[in-house]
This record gives C-alpha cells, sequence and structure tokens, in this order.
C-alpha cells in the first residue's frame, strides 16, 4: 500500500516548476507608477484567482512570497523577513518542498504535517547559521515570520509564526461582508503573548522589556516565534560584545524565541468568499473590517495592489504627506515611513470547490494527488 501511495505521490507532488521572480518585465504597467511596488493584477488558482502586490521599504527587500498551484490544492506562503533577507528566502526555497515530501510520505494533509515541514525548514536554516557562522556571525540575528495557508479539496489550513496575518471575508447576516482573523500572532505587543513568555521564563524578570515604548523579547525583538533567530534560541549561536545590538548580559539558559507554529483548520464554506494574506506592514494601517470592505466592493482585478496603495495612502497621511511625495522616497529611507509589504488575495469559487470535492474513500489520501502545473515565486531582487 504504501509503495503504491509514494509512486502516485511521486506524480502528483512534482509540479512542472515555473517560477516567476518578478522582475520589470514581469510587472503589470501600473505597477510603474510607485518604482517600489510590484503587482501582478490576476492569475488563477485551484479553486479561483488571486491577485498580489509587493512593496519595498528596506534597502533589500526583507519579504519573500510565493503561491503554488496544483490541479486540487492551492499553496500561499508570506516570509517576513528581519534582520536580513536570507531566512526568508531559505523558506521560500525550501518550506513548500519540505510540505511535498512530508505528504507524500503520509500520504495526506494534516496540522502534524504542516507542523512536520516547519520544524525541518527550522532545522535547515540552523544548519545553515551554522555552517556560516564563522565568517558572517550576524546570520545569527537573521529570522522570518513565516505565514502559510494550504486549501486542500475544501479544507483551509493556515500555520503562522510571528505577526503577519490571514484575514478571510465571509458574508454574514444582510449580505453584509465580515472579517474573521484565522491565525494566532506571537509579537510581545499583545498581552497574552507577553504572559506566555512569562510563564514559560518565571526566573526572567528581562523575558518582556518595555523599550522605547515598545514591549520586546529580552529588550530586542517583538515577535515571540519564527524561522531562525537562532542566537536566541541556542547557546552555540550567542553573539558576544562586539554586537551590541543582539549581546545578551547572560548566557542563555533555555530558548526564547520558538519555531512552533499556530495551526488552525477550516472547512470552507459557500458564505467565504476570499482570504488575504500579508505580512504586519498591511495591518499597522487598516483593520481587518476596513481591508475585506475594499476587497469586497471593488473589482477583484489588481485588488492587492488597492490594498497596498490604500496602505501606504494612510502612512504618508501620519507623516502629514501625500502619496506622490511618498513615491519619490527612495528605498531604504522608505522603512521610515513604511514596511515593506506582502499582499496576497485568494479568491474562493465555490463552484470549483465543489467541483473537486474527494469521494469519502479517497478523503484520507487525497493530498498525495494534488500537485499541479504551476508556481509562482513572488519576489523582487
Amino acid at each position: 500500500m504504501f509503495s503504491w501511495l509514494a509512486r502516485i505521490a511521486w506524480t502528483c507532488w512534482k509540479p512542472v516548476r515555473r517560477y516567476a521572480r518578478m522582475s520589470k518585465d514581469d510587472l503589470d504597467d501600473s505597477s510603474l507608477e510607485d518604482p517600489l511596488l510590484w503587482c501582478r493584477s490576476l492569475d488563477k488558482h485551484s479553486y479561483g484567482e488571486f491577485s498580489f502586490a509587493v512593496v519595498q521599504a528596506n534597502e533589500v527587500l526583507e519579504d519573500q512570497s510565493q503561491v503554488e498551484t496544483g490541479r486540487d490544492a492551492t499553496f500561499v506562503g508570506v516570509y517576513d523577513g528581519h534582520g536580513g533577507p536570507d531566512a526568508s528566502r531559505f523558506i521560500s526555497d525550501h518550506l513548500f518542498l519540505h510540505l511535498m515530501r512530508h505528504a507524500r510520505e503520509k500520504g495526506a494533509l494534516s496540522e502534524d504535517i504542516l507542523r512536520s515541514a516547519f520544524s525541518a525548514t527550522e532545522d535547515g536554516f540552523l544548519t545553515l547559521v551554522r555552517r556560516t557562522c564563522g565568517i558572517k556571525p550576524l546570520m545569527a540575528a537573521i529570522g522570518s515570520c513565516c505565514l502559510v495557508g494550504v486549501i486542500w479539496r475544501g479544507t483551509l489550513y493556515v500555520a503562522n509564526l510571528g505577526d503577519s496575518r490571514a484575514v478571510i471575508g465571509s458574508l454574514g447576516r444582510s449580505n453584509k461582508i465580515v472579517g474573521e482573523q484565522l491565525n494566532k500572532e506571537h509579537n510581545a505587543s499583545l498581552e497574552e503573548v507577553r504572559q506566555e513568555l512569562r510563564s514559560l521564563h518565571p526566573n526572567d524578570s528581562h523575558i518582556v522589556v518595555m523599550k522605547h515604548g515598545v514591549w520586546r523579547i529580552k529588550g530586542i525583538i517583538q515577535v515571540s516565534r519564527s524561522i531562525g533567530d537562532a542566537y536566541l534560541k541556542r547557546p552555540e549561536f550567542s553573539l558576544d560584545p562586539t554586537f551590541p545590538r543582539f549581546h545578551l548580559p547572560e548566557p542563555l539558559g533555555r530558548p526564547v524565541l520558538t519555531a512552533e507554529p499556530s495551526v488552525c483548520t477550516r472547512v470552507l464554506q459557500p458564505n467565504d468568499k476570499f482570504i488575504i494574506f500579508a505580512s504586519d506592514g498591511l495591518w499597522e494601517h487598516m483593520t481587518n473590517q476596513e481591508a475585506v470592505e475594499i476587497v469586497h466592493n471593488n473589482p477583484r482585478a489588481g485588488i492587492a495592489k488597492r490594498l497596498l496603495k490604500t496602505a501606504l495612502s494612510e502612512a504618508a497621511r501620519k507623516r502629514e504627506m501625500r502619496y506622490d511625495d511618498l513615491k519619490k522616497v527612495e528605498k531604504g529611507v522608505r522603512r521610515f515611513f513604511h514596511d515593506d509589504i506582502t499582499i496576497v488575495v485568494i479568491f474562493i469559487d465555490h463552484d470549483l470547490l465543489e467541483k473537486k470535492q474527494p469521494a469519502p474513500e479517497l478523503s484520507v489520501k487525497g493530498f498525495i494527488d494534488t500537485v499541479g502545473p504551476s508556481s509562482f515565486n513572488i519576489f523582487k531582487d
């Protein structure tokens, strides 16, 4: 039985790789209005259509993202890096492949398989840090948030590390669109997260510290879960006082951060219309409800770009500027106004969803039969 499943898995988990590494030649012409913004207006995935947009603020873009689409499954990943792009790029190159391998071995998709793919990605990146930190010590201080969504035969799986966010737009009473956040965020600004950290580190009075008006773990970092950030997880990666920003005054007794994702599962219903996956830079400038209303009340084509421009206009307004003026600010300096922002909007067409529902006897092993012809890696060098 297992060899039969493995053969099917190899066939179906082997997509024809069509990575679109976004360069200006790949962009919609309208993206050139802002030299640091690029987008894809609308494309197709297994259960409908999707739109994405990205804006760069840092000198080197630290966000990475991807959409992988097949016959019966759609994978979305948004990876918000910090300290550099190495971790987010590593996740983009490896997490989906780990997910394919684990699903092939088990003949199914489950929350545990998602956790295993995250764990394998974390182990791989820490191995890379170990190999390179001798010549590049600050690799130990590079990390990334990691938000993943998988739609497989009518079920949505969401796994998250850090403070990116997945929000589903559903029709409620009186046909009004309602935004519902699907994932937990792991940011020390939340009282729930601070309480969790204090309970895990009862003898560390400095586990969370208010610094310059912001709650930070060990006075350094806001997110409590990530891929990477090795210096906050293992003593072997501790940084010495020549790197004062990342130096811990006391030896690390136990990991401060974790790579254990929060995972949730939702069977999609006819009133579920779309999902917004976005890095925290979007949510700094609009609420969940504001975002779903924008998506619901406007055409699909270019909707991710519309969300992004709305957020950038708000970022400019907070600094008493117009967006037209913000467009003229160069990368690097733009980081003082807003973060790198990635947005992927996944529309759910339920007529397609219903056509691809499996027969009951196939439901256990169905995910091995999902990978299809195309995938997109969304980033800009």
